[in-house]
């Protein structure tokens, strides 16, 4: 179906729905290489004047990605609860961003809300929205998971330790971990990209981890960050795992670039929740999105990027995943080109989380050719912080020294907490409470029976100098 809006004596035509999403979209690289960015400011005000007057029922009849070309269609439309749907059944787009921003759009009534969306009415809507827009409802959700701690919890902000390594040494490993339990990160995850995806060495690195873990009776959950076939392996051999990642996309075609489908994340999901790891939860699946993945793949069927990442949260939804993030900058400038991009789609990609009901987090980024600089991540991360933002990413020095990007620092929770006043999850919390972390002498304790990775590190001598 062709869509027109005669605007300013000029006449604006757009072929189908997906034109009007991307055209309505705030300009970005990604869209502009793909050719499908508005061609002018006029054009892209025309695409959202046509959105704004759309009703939401629209995105259940015409399907950005045919039906019977795409799994990940079928599975929003098959799965879409219409009885949730209801209360705002009646809504245009531009009518559901009023409605969502003014005092009916309570916590209760969002998550009662979610089941019933589908990923394009949220993206469609958040095209209409400015970044205050998208703070003051993402801070409305309220999306609770757990495993062994409770993540997404009013006045809490957790983090994902991020200790990788270039060669995977298991010392500098356990190191970073150390380093950055000092500080109070790894109550969302304590999760390592592994430099070489080979089975026996993700199984050394679960194994070390689950060690440190018992060795300090931690209250979290730790990941090796392997491929889905590999932690089903993995879970086959006996090691201990917590939590099964993947990367995951919004189209059928770009999961397969993963090597992935929604059988094989159905599988792995159930391997993980038979293993009963978790004590106060049940959630064991984590997924890493970004804007750009499809495109990247040539896997986006003419969708703007915006887009198809809200659709790769259906996709996470369908397995009641414990932590969802966007790793916002990662994938580069040719989607993402500079710090306004970057931050504008952190801020999307939170919202429209958030909005479908996922534990939504956020590798707050960059990758070094970006225009982009460590005072627009602190911009970000403020805002995310402020929009209340499940957790955010965390590595020694804000320099991941194996995928060679910038993201934040340990530093930068001490920072955030003491801005905002947000506090760990709650059984985490009280971890760090027994190790006396909040007293100025407390680090000493988490150093006085080492892990054996870090017996000759943190020897007497070594703590003394």
């Amino acid at each position: 179906m062709a869509y027109r809006c005669d605007l300013g004596g000029e006449r604006h035509r757009f072929p189908d729905l997906k034109a009007v999403l991307a055209a309505a979209s705030p300009l970005r690289s990604g869209d502009e290489l793909a050719g499908l960015a508005a061609a002018s400011d006029a054009m892209r005000v025309a695409a959202r004047t046509v959105l704004a007057d759309l009703p939401l029922k629209t995105f259940l009849t015409e399907a950005v990605v045919p039906y019977e070309e795409d799994e990940v269609t079928r599975l929003i439309i098959d799965g879409h609860d219409a009885a949730a749907f209801a209360p705002v059944s009646h809504l245009t787009v531009g009518g559901f961003r009023d409605w969502l921003l003014g005092p009916e759009a309570d916590a209760a009534t969002l998550a009662a809300l979610a089941p019933g969306l589908t990923p394009e009415m949220v993206a469609a809507v958040s095209k209409l929205m400015r970044l205050q827009d998208l703070v003051v409802v993402a801070r409305r959700c309220r999306v609770t998971t757990a495993f062994r701690t409770t993540i997404g919890l009013p006045g809490r902000l957790a983090t994902r330790l991020q200790p990788n390594h270039p060669a995977d040494d298991p010392r500098g490993v356990a190191a970073s971990v150390i380093d950055g339990l000092l500080y109070g990160a790894g109550d969302a995850v304590i999760g390592i990209n592994p430099a070489s995806d080979d089975v026996e060495t993700a199984i050394a690195l679960t194994t070390m981890l689950d060690e440190m873990r018992q060795h300090y009776a931690i209250p979290t959950q730790t990941c090796v960050l392997t491929h889905v076939t590999n932690a089903l392996a993995i879970i086959e051999r006996g090691a201990p795992v917590d939590l099964v990642f993947q990367s995951v996309a919004g189209t059928e075609a770009a999961n397969r670039g993963f090597g992935i489908d929604l059988a094989v994340l159905a599988e792995a999901h159930d391997a993980a929740r038979s293993l009963n790891r978790g004590t106060v939860g049940d959630n064991a699946m984590y997924f890493e999105t970004g804007q750009g993945s499809a495109l990247s793949a040539d896997a986006h069927h003419g969708v703007d990027q915006q887009t198809v990442e809200a659709r790769a949260y259906a996709v996470a939804r369908a397995f009641r995943p414990l932590l969802v993030n966007t790793v916002v900058g990662f994938i580069g400038p040719e989607y993402l080109y500079d710090g306004k991009q970057i931050t504008r789609a952190g801020l999307e990609d939170h919202f429209c989380g958030k909005l479908l009901g996922l534990p939504m987090g956020c590798d707050v980024c960059y990758t070094n050719h970006a225009e982009a600089d460590q005072d627009d991540m602190d911009g970000l991360m403020l805002l995310l912080t402020q929009a209340g933002c499940s957790f955010l990413i965390t590595v020694p020095g804000s320099d991941d020294v194996m995928l060679n990007y910038q993201s934040l620092s340990f530093h930068d929770l001490l920072a955030l907490r003491s801005l905002f006043g947000v506090r760990a999850a709650p059984e985490f919390e009280a971890w760090l409470d027994r190790m006396g972390m909040g007293a100025p002498e407390g680090p000493a304790r988490l150093l006085e029976a080492p892990h054996p990775s870090l017996a000759r590190l943190f020897d007497r001598g070594d703590a003394a100098r």
